[in-house]
This record gives structure tokens, C-alpha cells and sequence, in this order.
């Protein structure tokens, strides 16, 4: 493959090879990783995963942030785990392709995709991985190295080099020891803005001779995992109160080898019904059965506390190969009288979120009264208020949402 100079930072682009004026599309599910490199190099590798939703997207853009030096590059299918091909164009091959632009010295590179983007919210999920060398964004002063760097992604981590240890960050952020003993650093930015990150780290103290690391018990290390790689979502739709319904889907990557089953388990006081789900990969349509008890025992052993009351909703789809995965969108409809219903004339929606990002939409003709988690406000784009709750800690939130019918 072509040696490439690009940068990761910026709002990545998928665009639809027809015409033009097909325009162009954002990219969703960012997550970047940077791992330092050896101090006084300037280099850290960077691990980008993104995804090209464009319907019909034949091709990937990412803008190239000038003043970095690239190499070692690689581009990922990360649904086969098969390499792709990528070069790098111009503002003009861009623009002809659909890529908005003013700089007339803007590069870019461009990913061919395996196959077009599906419709109806399919997806093409790609990993770039690169080393960059850029001395103002990691420079050292005396022993201490720093990491300094605007970051426009959401979710990031970043690695210390091996026997270093962190003394401040300006973000807050999990730190997480990798499984070699280096030191990470992860955050999910909920603001509108950019990260604005500041790293520093020294050498760290040699252990006590003949320590060993500590071996955390499972308990404990289920605390540990890093929430700004999670990329489950989960969306729900309101119907009206009075019908204490609520359609929801949620996202959801496989890459567990040999995995070709998802169970739903439908919490305590809901009722599921009309399920569905898609391989975002491909758009195929999958299968799926509503058990009860026993049966889901039998249709997967490893599902912990199952009891004859348990209902679950298990979807199947071809079991993942080493070095692949799937993503995954299950749909339901859920009634839950107790924690969506009416109060006097007003909606109350009380439930708690387990996933990192979560979307309440209500119902048409209703107006936002309470919040009692904080969240981003929008219209859904047809009127509908929409509620995002980004929570980037690894406990659940509680949220209670109320509104009141509006005036005709």
C-alpha cells in the first residue's frame, strides 16, 4: 500500500460515489487511541476506529491535519479484518466526490470500502492504524514527558511509554493499568467542545525487588473496564404515556470468536414484543426467538441468574471468525406500566442506564418539563424532543424525565 501523511483529528467523511451533488455524510462511532512512543521521539501510534454511514458510501475521506508526519500506516475492514486500499487526494478529487471544502491545499485520505454502506442504517466499520510524529503535541521538558492536544473525537484514550507514571491530567479520566503494566488514560468527552488535553507523566519508580503485579479478583476487574471503548447505544422512542410503550433499539460490536448468539434479557416489570434485528454490516435480516425460563438456559448456558421468570430475547446470527466481527442493531417494543405511565396529566419516565449513551426521543406533541440527569437537548428533526445522556462513568444513572401536553 501507498505511504500516507494524514491526521486523524477532525470530522472524518463518507461519501456517496454518484454524483457531486450527492454530498457528503459524517462519520459516527469515533474512538482513538494514542500510544506514546519513546520520549524525546515525538511519535506515538494511532489506533482510530470509525464508521462510514452513508448509504451506498463507496469510499471513506478523512482530512490530513497539516505540521504531522505519518508512517506505517495501514487501513482495516473491521467486519473481515481484511486490509483495504487508500490514497491520498486533493481538495479538487474530493470536491469532485462530494467533499465540502474551502482549502484549496487540503489533503485527504481516501479508503476504498469493501462494499457500499447498506441503507437503512448500515454501517462500514474501518480501523486506521499510524504512527504520527508531531514534536508540539508530544515534547519533553527535563524528565517529565508531555502530551499536549486538541482532541475533536469523543471518546480517546492514551498510553504512557512503558515504566512511566502519570502526575496530572487535565480531563477528567479513568486511569487504567494495560495488561504489559503501561499506564492508560480514558475519557468519553460529553461537551459540545473540543477536548483541550494536557498529559504529563516521569519515570516511574522501580517496584519493590521481587514483587509481582497484583491479580485483581473478577469483581474488581469488571470495575476496570475502559468506558470510552464501549460502543453499545441504545435508543428509545416513546409512544404515547397512555400506552406505557416504548420502542427501543440498541447497537452492539461482537468480536468474541465463535459467538453467533445475543441475549436480550427483558427486565423485571417490562414486557417485550414485535423484535427484530439487522447485521449493520450487511443490512441481512436476523432471526430470533422470545424464551422463557429453562429455555434459555438451553439456548445459552452461559447467561448468569436466569429464573423460570426470566424472559429473554435471543437473536442469532453467523457465529464471528478470529479476526472478525459484527455489529449488531436488535429492535423491541417494551411495555413497562410501572416506569413510563401518566401522573395526573403529566409523562413520567423513570429508568435507569446502564450503557454509556443513551437516547430518550418523546413522544410527538409533548414538552420537556424535568430532567433530573443532565443531557443534551434537540429536536429529533420532526418536532420530537430528543434527550442524550452521555454518562462516562461505569455506574448506572437513574433518570427521571417528565413533560407536559402541548397546547393545540
Amino acid at each position: 500500500m501507498p505511504r500516507l501523511s494524514y491526521a486523524v483529528l477532525g470530522i472524518a467523511v463518507a461519501v456517496r460515489v454518484l454524483a457531486a451533488q450527492s454530498g457528503t455524510a459524517a462519520a459516527g462511532d469515533a474512538y482513538t487511541r494514542y500510544e506514546l512512543l519513546a520520549p524525546g521521539s515525538a511519535k506515538f501510534r494511532i489506533l482510530y476506529e470509525v464508521t462510514a454511514v452513508a448509504a451506498g458510501a463507496t469510499h471513506f475521506f478523512n482530512p490530513i491535519r497539516s505540521g504531522s508526519i505519518a508512517s506505517n500506516e495501514s487501513v482495516r475492514d473491521r467486519a473481515t479484518g481484511q486490509p483495504l486500499l487508500f490514497d491520498i487526494v486533493g481538495q479538487d478529487v474530493a470536491s469532485a466526490m462530494g467533499v465540502r471544502g474551502r482549502d484549496s491545499s487540503q489533503k485527504y485520505i481516501r479508503v476504498t470500502l469493501t462494499r457500499p454502506v447498506p441503507a437503512n442504517g448500515g454501517e462500514s466499520r474501518l480501523l486506521i492504524d499510524k504512527t504520527y510524529e508531531d514534536a508540539k503535541s508530544y515534547y519533553s521538558a527535563g524528565d517529565t514527558i508531555i502530551f499536549s492536544r486538541t482532541l475533536g473525537i469523543r471518546r480517546n484514550a492514551v498510553v504512557l511509554p512503558a515504566n512511566y507514571e502519570l502526575i496530572s491530567c487535565n480531563y477528567p479520566a479513568q486511569i487504567l493499568r494495560e495488561a504489559d503494566g503501561r499506564i492508560g488514560v480514558a475519557f468519553w468527552n460529553n461537551t459540545s467542545g473540543d477536548a483541550a488535553l494536557v498529559l504529563k507523566a516521569v519515570p516511574a519508580v522501580p517496584a519493590v525487588t521481587g514483587s509481582a503485579p497484583l491479580v485483581l479478583p473478577r469483581d474488581v476487574t469488571s470495575r476496570l473496564d475502559e468506558r470510552a471503548h464501549q460502543n453499545r447505544k441504545i435508543v428509545y422512542l416513546l409512544q404515547q404515556p397512555e400506552t406505557h410503550a416504548f420502542d427501543l433499539y440498541h447497537d452492539y460490536t461482537e468480536s468474541r470468536a465463535g459467538t453467533g448468539s445475543y441475549v436480550n434479557i427483558v427486565r423485571t416489570g417490562s414486557t417485550a414484543s414485535k423484535p427484530s434485528a439487522r447485521n449493520l454490516d450487511t443490512g441481512e435480516a436476523l432471526t430470533w426467538k422470545l424464551l422463557k425460563g429453562a429455555d434459555i438456559t438451553a439456548a445459552a448456558p452461559e447467561e448468569p441468574g436466569v429464573t423460570p421468570m426470566t424472559e429473554a430475547v435471543v437473536f442469532r446470527f453467523t457465529a464471528v471468525r478470529t479476526g472478525r466481527s459484527v455489529r449488531l442493531r436488535m429492535s423491541e417494543t417494551y411495555t413497562d406500566s410501572a416506569r413510563y405511565r401518566l401522573i395526573g396529566n403529566e409523562l413520567f419516565w423513570d429508568r435507569t442506564f446502564g450503557r454509556p449513551a443513551n437516547t430518550v426521543v418523546l413522544p410527538a406533541g409533548w414538552v420537556l418539563t424535568n430532567s433530573s440527569i443532565p443531557a443534551t437537548i434537540s429536536d429529533f428533526g420532526d418536532g420530537r424532543v430528543r434527550l442524550d445522556f452521555i454518562n462516562p462513568r461505569t455506574d448506572e444513572i437513574a433518570v427521571l424525565i417528565t413533560a407536559h401536553r402541548r397546547s393545540k
